[in-house]
């Protein structure tokens, strides 16, 4: 009996159960192949003891429509930088791959499949150096990843984000407000210009496009008449003014090295009163509320997509490389490809024209 070890690293994402699943209806087609699923990614291998469980057909049943991952994940450490806490109460980090490849070795695992975004897919490449016969799957709700079309995730965010806008024009309305709506995205837009369009923003203010402050300034002020109006602004937690910088923490959690971003659209509800803006203004944070919570359809049959390609690619034993969505297919490509670069919004690409055509401010 052969095996193939799944894991799901980085940030929850709608879809992920769904390419559980679909790995393992996949693999039972084969017979003589069993999967096992890495409690919270790798740390489940790492950990003593062992943290992995048997996936099977019956342990999958029905999970494509669950939010979340019946694994786990995990942003924080990894097999390259493994938290160990010293007796003065310090961290330091180890790497501890070359462990790890032996334990999953002892476990008799043939191939892993590893699925996450940029983060978890440099993880991935490091170990394929290192001798590891793993494949990638795409995975973020931020669309960041340039070498696919679309990562599954995206699309339900999307609707969150769309329906939150929806519900705060109501709302907007009633008041003669303008309500902020700050969305996830860290330094790519496309979930605010996507909901921005699709629930029919007024102002959309994002990492790939510092905003003039005047400018927004003038675009909402042209939305009141003798006191009466709204508007609706969403802004991507990434966002920053023009000479300006983003909003945001250095983390001090063990084993979190990416600063954490948030609180931007309270700091444009500030600087907009400062500089003179007399309508009252709210926020909202949508936070993990897009991450959570049913995968639409699209997302479970990408998701699907993925995960029987990814167990096909184990057949075929392209390891190194990562599933991909490029329309109307799914294609298989090197993990150096998928991580040359990140996916950001072109100010010039149709979507943002799109939107400026619909009368959506940038800030520019």
């Amino acid at each position: 009996m052969k095996r193939v070890l799944v894991a799901t690293g980085g940030g929850d994402c709608p879809g992920l159960n769904a390419v559980i699943r679909a790995v393992v209806k996949r693999a039972e087609q084969e017979r003589d192949w069993e999967v096992i699923g890495s409690i919270e990614s790798f740390n489940g291998i790492l950990r003593e003891p062992t943290e992995i469980r048997v996936l099977d057909e019956h342990s999958v049943a029905g999970i494509h429509v669950q939010g979340g991952t019946i694994i786990g994940s995990t942003n924080k450490g990894g097999p390259f930088a493994w938290p160990i806490k010293n007796k003065d109460g310090s961290w330091e980090y180890a790497d501890r791959s070359d462990e790890m490849i032996r334990k999953l070795q002892y476990l008799g695992v043939d191939a892993v499949i590893s699925i996450g975004g940029d983060g978890s897919q440099r993880i991935s490449q490091g170990l394929f150096e290192k001798g590891l016969n793993i494949i990638g799957v795409p995975k973020t709700i931020d669309n960041d990843l340039l070498a696919t079309d679309f990562t599954f995730g995206f699309q339900t965010a999307v609707q969150e984000a769309t329906e939150a806008v929806d519900k705060l024009v109501t709302t907007a309305a009633s008041h003669n407000r303008v309500l902020v709506l700050e969305v996830m995205g860290r330094f790519a837009g496309w979930i605010a210009l996507h909901a921005a369009i699709g629930g029919g923003a007024e102002v959309c203010l994002i990492p790939e496009i510092p905003y003039d402050l005047d400018i927004v300034l003038e675009k909402l002020k042209s939305r009141y008449s003798r006191g009466k109006g709204n508007a609706i602004v969403v802004i991507s937690e990434g966002a920053r003014p023009k000479g300006g910088s983003v909003v945001g923490v250095e983390s001090n959690e063990v084993g979190y090295k990416n600063i954490r971003l948030g609180g931007i659209a309270h700091k444009l509800s500030h600087d907009l009163k400062k500089a003179g803006f007399e309508a009252d203004m709210r926020e909202t944070v949508l936070g993990h509320l897009q991450r959570g919570g049913i995968p639409v359809a699209y997302d479970r049959i990408l998701a699907s997509q993925f995960g029987v390609k990814a167990f096909e690619m184990v057949l075929n034993g392209e390891f190194g490389k990562m599933a991909a969505y490029r329309h109307p297919d799914i294609i298989s490509i090197p993990l150096t490809d998928a991580l040359d670069r990140p996916n950001f919004v072109n100010p010039n690409c149709d979507l943002v024209r799109t939107a400026r055509g619909l009368g959506i401010c940038f800030g520019d």
